[in-house]
């Protein structure tokens, strides 16, 4: 099985992912990804021709996101219309494993240059919902599984593992303030992109979602996102989110924690990364920043939804005999603070390896690019700190987590 390299990563600054307010809100999410497979092109000087696919993750694949937005995205970024597009949806998971896809195909002989990531511009997303998370035709699956809403789940399974509301708005307090040192320091200056209009003038050039002043206090005055929906009905039958719950868990009281500042913000952008085989990418020329030790794809309990990350980083470190003291950095999708919170603790990992430079309570989860962001966030960390190996993995819907192990060139 074929090695592959990590020759370049990139991602575009993110914007607040609301209608009119955010300054992406009005560019076409095929610019927003374009903007990303260009800059990736014109850095490396691969030749677009050559690339066998460009695999982009998007979770709303509807409206402007629609029509295979990967194809349409590198046609945009000026691509050779031999270079071929293909559109992922894993909820959340969705840009990381566009790259874990783009990985395999490569390892297996049968590619040798691949652009993978995605892009969500959540901005639209509010128009464009599949529909409701419980809609009165799905009785059958909900008898199987009675998954609730996501914020729902981080609020239980804040209860069950006992993470308090405090435990949460500190670690959301920690990750602004990291945010805030890595913007100021230039951290991101590397791989980090502008987004530009049509006529050439700047869109957006530095990130709209983080607040530094956050404070403790201002996050303690926060209320609870996610109480209120609980016990709402969420269908024509009347079903609430409690019901759902008590069916798998009988007579739990939840304790809301979670909240606009310890969750993560709704924003828009988009990321990706090149990957090359060996062979090719000496004979092209392009120097290789890392290369892919591990990937693993693992589910969990639908019902918890937010859990999956330990069993993905456990599996993907076993497939290469790893074990977490091997890891320098990890980067964990900080979709809810508890998500974190609970992989840090099951896995026996020290705050200070987990995303160092924030997260996505302080910088945004644009859904189908954030797989790719965190990815290049950890390459960019591991070379600013001569540092070895690193993970990303991150929660998405339906019990999911992609996970995968680099190790720095």
């Amino acid at each position: 099985m074929s090695e592959v390299w990590v020759i370049d990563a990139a991602r575009t600054y993110r914007g607040l992912g609301k209608p009119g307010k955010g300054a992406l809100s009005g560019i076409h999410p095929q610019r927003i990804a374009s903007t990303v497979l260009a800059a990736l092109a014109q850095r490396t000087g691969i030749d677009t021709r050559d690339v066998d696919d460009v695999i982009l993750g998007c979770g709303t694949q509807a409206g402007l996101q629609g029509w295979c937005i990967a194809r349409m995205a590198a046609l945009d970024a000026g691509y050779d219309t031999a270079a071929p597009g293909l559109a992922v949806d894993r909820f959340c998971g969705s840009g990381l494993s566009a790259i874990n896809l783009a990985a395999m195909g490569v390892m297996s002989g049968m590619q040798n240059l691949v652009v993978a990531g995605g892009v969500e511009r959540m901005s639209q997303n509010f128009s464009l919902s599949p529909g409701p998370f419980i809609d009165s035709d799905n009785t059958h699956l909900r008898e199987i599984h009675p998954q609730p809403h996501q914020g729902v789940c981080a609020d239980l399974i804040a209860t069950l593992d006992g993470f308090t509301r405090e435990d949460a708005d500190n670690l959301a307090l920690m990750s602004q303030q990291r945010a805030h040192t890595a913007i100021s320091n230039g951290y991101f200056d590397k791989s980090v992109l502008p987004v530009l209009h049509d006529d050439g003038s700047v869109a957006l050039d530095h990130e709209e979602f983080p607040r530094p002043g956050t404070t403790k206090e201002g996050l303690a005055a926060l209320k609870p996102a996610f109480e209120a929906m609980y016990a709402e009905p969420q269908d024509e039958a009347g079903t609430t989110y409690r019901q759902l719950v008590e069916r798998t868990y009988p007579g739990v009281e939840i304790n809301h924690i979670h909240h606009a500042g310890n969750s993560s913000g709704i924003v828009d952008g988009a990321a990706a990364i090149i990957l090359a085989s060996p062979d090719y990418a000496r004979a092209h020329g392009l120097k290789p920043r890392a290369r892919i030790l591990s990937m693993a794809t693992v589910g969990d309990s639908p019902e918890l939804m937010l859990n999956a990350p330990v069993p993905a980083a456990r599996r993907a470190l076993q497939r290469v005999g790893m074990s977490v003291e091997d890891i320098d950095l990890f980067e964990v999708n900080e979709a809810f603070a508890v998500v974190p919170l609970r992989f840090m603790r099951e896995l026996g990992i020290d705050a200070n390896k987990v995303n160092v430079n924030g997260g996505a309570m302080a910088l945004g989860h644009p859904i189908g690019a954030t797989g790719a962001i965190i990815v290049g966030t950890l390459l960019d960390e591991l070379e600013r700190r001569g540092l070895g190996t690193g993970l990303a993995t991150l929660c998405t819907g339906g019990g999911m987590a992609p996970a995968l192990v680099i190790e720095r060139m």
